[in-house]
């Protein structure tokens, strides 16, 4: 029972971090109750990415253009922790 929620969570999370992508450039748009979800995850994964920037590099795809990978790499993280349980 406590895998299943776990689970849950996990998956609560890896759609959290797709949403928090998509919505960061326009967070101050965002209207009361989605703000407070925006929050939440932001709370959750701002200091995880902060750490990450420090040991994680862009990753160069084209002429100045650069991918930052952090997300990708939490979400990874998150796939892998999901798939263990």
């Amino acid at each position: 029972m406590l895998f299943f929620i776990l689970k849950i969570f996990i998956n609560i999370l890896i759609i959290g971090l797709f949403l928090y992508g998509k919505l960061v450039p326009h967070k101050d748009k965002l209207i009361h109750p989605f703000k407070g979800y925006f929050e939440f995850f932001e709370k959750i994964f701002l200091p995880i990415f902060e750490l990450i920037k420090t040991k994680v590099k862009p990753f160069q795809v084209g002429v100045g253009l650069a991918v930052d990978m952090t997300q990708i790499f939490i979400l990874i993280i998150l796939l892998i922790i999901n798939y263990i349980i």
